[in-house]
């Protein structure tokens, strides 16, 4: 990190926040396409789907 030090505080500053806009858009775009594999999750909450599925495995067990 010999680098790092040899910059000025600002540039370290900006560098820093730069790094964590980065990291930022990543997390949002991953969010984004994980949002986009399951397009039925933003219509119904987790324990409807959890009861729908528990439904669906009782009438193959019959």
């Amino acid at each position: 990190m010999n680098y790092f030090d040899n910059l000025s505080p600002l540039t370290q500053i900006l560098l820093v926040f730069g790094g964590l806009a980065l990291l930022f858009l990543l997390v949002i775009a991953n969010n984004k396409r994980n949002k986009q594999k399951r397009p039925g999750s933003n219509t119904q909450s987790f324990k409807e789907r959890l009861e729908e599925r528990k439904k669906e495995r009782e009438e193959k067990d019959i």
